[in-house]
């Protein structure tokens, strides 16, 4: 399998980190998710920076996620000596309940036989590379400066030789050690022990959220391992959702489809939560429904479609020349320009998450007049805009369409506001609403479907087609069984499948004609398939599928339709919620069948 995008992501829902299969830490931002790298290896080869462990050609190097954590185990063995790295961000509860996540990432290395030899190549380039990077030795620490306008340093501390350290020379481990790196001095120096007890911390807390994740008799690993990457892409602070930790990992190597992903799309986020409530992380949900009621102070103000994670509202656009990009593919972005888009579908969606919270967590739900204020505001607006073109789910960057999913989405938005307003007791704009909803539903039905394609198709008066038309199922737009919803389904299968893997959609748009798959719309056709009853070949292509994860069953955002790497950023909350709901769902069908065998 040509798949180059094998890393292992690290966090503590304040940043990440990423880690090669064979221990190399190639990309990390301190202090938090969005702030500018210190390794970005991942974005330049030679310039980016990176905290390497090399060994002799002998070792075997093998690689795991500890069970149900996200501490990240990399074995070096040989027939006579072998030693792991366990990677992790401390993570965990202290007394005062807070929890405590600083941002620094501990590198454990825990001797298991003989004894093992190997270098650290530690190479921090701060600032995005951008200046030079200068690395200095402490006598309690290595210190790294960089020489830009904007001062910033990097700690690292550690119980092996300092020299040896920073010249990358041999080092023989004779006992456990470590190396922290992080963004502030401490003021106690850690040791092996104090890191010990910080990894023990850090597992328990992992242990303990994901026993509150229900188990599944079918494809529970891959479920585990989904909800744990979402918890990873979610900002403690604000309760924000990213969309994946990198930026410019492109969607097809060599071209220009590269974008910055560390923001929070209402969208993507929304769908994010109603997966993990679904599991029963209900905390993380009334935490991204306080950023969302954060962000709206003014009745009428609109929502943008995405914000930054600490609730900024303009995430301008810039590129980093300097870096030659992943694979050679230029640009490197930071700030994302989309922001200024609209996008009619978000209030859809975002409403669909109130009540999901609403009906879920009614007993004790948190600032529930907050919420009845958000929903009216939200039909206010659908009212006023509804018939409005807008950039849709993909954001086309040129003119402004009339997308079927944006506006069924605003047929979502108001058919759960009117169940919130019966939750809530506040029926007096029902009739209103109803009418609402009612003449939204009659507009798609007359211009979405196209009767020379028997489908509904991509936009209104189009006769191409689109991936995200399947969702007018999942969000009760249409039954599954609905003959022109089974007629879409097979005209996508036909036009937009190729050799397992879909199309968003096939007419060019901005920058050509797409050559790589994006995940999601290859687990909402699964689950198309799954609910018009063809559940075997459902289940097939979930397993195909599954098997082009990389080495730890991360998936990122698009797969090559012809080599079946991963491509674009990384790990996709978007393909991991989907993978989760597609898993869930097959998980039913299997005991459905296993109840009939039993009956049978």
């Amino acid at each position: 399998m040509n798949n180059n995008l094998n890393y292992g992501i690290i966090g503590n829902c304040r940043s990440a980190a990423l880690i090669s299969k064979t221990g190399s830490l190639d990309w990390c931002c301190l202090p938090e998710f969005d702030s500018s790298s210190v390794f970005a290896k991942l974005l330049d080869e030679d310039k980016g920076g990176s905290f390497d462990i090399s060994v002799a050609d002998e070792y075997k190097i093998s690689q795991q996620y500890l069970k149900n954590t996200c501490i990240l185990i990399t074995r070096f063995e040989t027939a006579s000596d072998a030693f792991e790295v366990h990677d992790f961000m401390p993570r965990y509860r202290k007394e005062h309940k807070k929890y405590y996540a600083p941002p620094e990432v501990v590198r454990y290395f825990k001797l298991i036989k003989g004894e093992p030899e190997f270098k650290i190549i530690y190479n921090p380039k701060l600032e995005y590379a951008l200046g030079n990077t200068s690395t200095y030795i402490k006598s309690d620490f290595i210190v790294s400066l960089t020489d830009k306008e904007k001062y910033d340093t990097l700690f690292l501390y550690t119980n092996f030789d300092k020299e040896k350290v920073v010249e990358g020379e041999p080092i023989v481990l004779e006992k456990d050690g470590f190396c922290l790196f992080g963004y502030n001095e401490k003021l106690f120096l850690p040791t092996v022990d104090t890191i010990s007890l910080e990894l023990e911390r850090t597992k328990v807390y992992w242990l303990n959220w994901m026993e509150r994740t229900p188990t599944y008799n079918l494809y529970n690993d891959y479920i585990s391992r989904s909800a744990l990457t979402l918890k990873l892409l979610s900002y403690e602070k604000t309760g924000a959702v990213l969309a994946a930790a990198t930026t410019s990992l492109p969607e097809t190597i060599g071209e220009v489809r590269n974008w910055d992903y560390r923001f929070c799309w209402i969208r993507d986020a929304s769908m994010v939560i109603k997966v993990v409530s679904h599991l029963g992380h209900k905390r993380m949900a009334k935490r991204y429904l306080r950023f969302i009621t954060n962000l709206i102070p003014d009745k009428d103000e609109k929502l943008q479609i995405m914000y930054g994670i600490n609730g900024e509202k303009q995430l301008t656009e810039n590129i980093l020349d300097h870096l030659d990009g992943y694979m050679s593919s230029k640009p490197v972005r930071i700030g994302n320009a989309a922001y200024t888009q609209r996008q009619n579908d978000i209030y859809g969606i975002l409403m669909d998450v109130i009540h999901q919270q609403l009906t879920q967590f009614s007993t004790d739900i948190e600032n529930g007049e907050e919420l009845w204020s958000i929903t009216k505001g939200i039909v206010w607006v659908v009212n006023k805009h509804w018939k409005e073109a807008d950039k849709g789910i993909w954001e086309f960057r040129t003119e402004d369409r009339h997308f079927t999913f944006s506006k069924v989405l605003c047929w979502v938005a108001v058919d759960k506001a009117i169940k919130v307003a019966e939750i809530l007791g506040k029926t007096h704009k029902k009739n209103q609403w109803l009418t609402l909803e009612e003449d939204i539903r009659t507009d798609i039905l007359d211009h979405a479907w196209n009767e020379d394609v028997q489908a509904f198709t991509q936009s209104y008066g189009s006769t191409d087609l689109d991936a995200s038309v399947l969702l007018m199922e999942p969000y009760g737009f249409i039954d599954a069984r609905d003959p022109k919803y089974v007629s879409t389904v097979k005209a996508i299968e036909k036009e937009l499948s190729n050799d397992g893997l879909l199309y968003r959609y096939k007419n060019k748009d901005d920058f050509g004609l797409p050559s790589s798959s994006f995940t999601i719309c290859t687990f909402w056709f699964i689950n198309s398939l799954f609910k018009i009853g063809e559940t075997q070949k459902a289940k097939y292509m979930f397993d195909q599928l599954l098997s082009y994860s990389n080495h730890l069953g991360l998936f990122s955002e698009d797969i090559d339709f012809e080599t079946k790497r991963l491509l674009g950023n990384f790990p996709q909350a978007y393909s991991h919620l989907a993978l989760i709901e597609t898993a869930v769902n097959l998980s039913k069908i299997t005991e459905e069948e296993k109840v009939k065998e039993y009956i049978g």
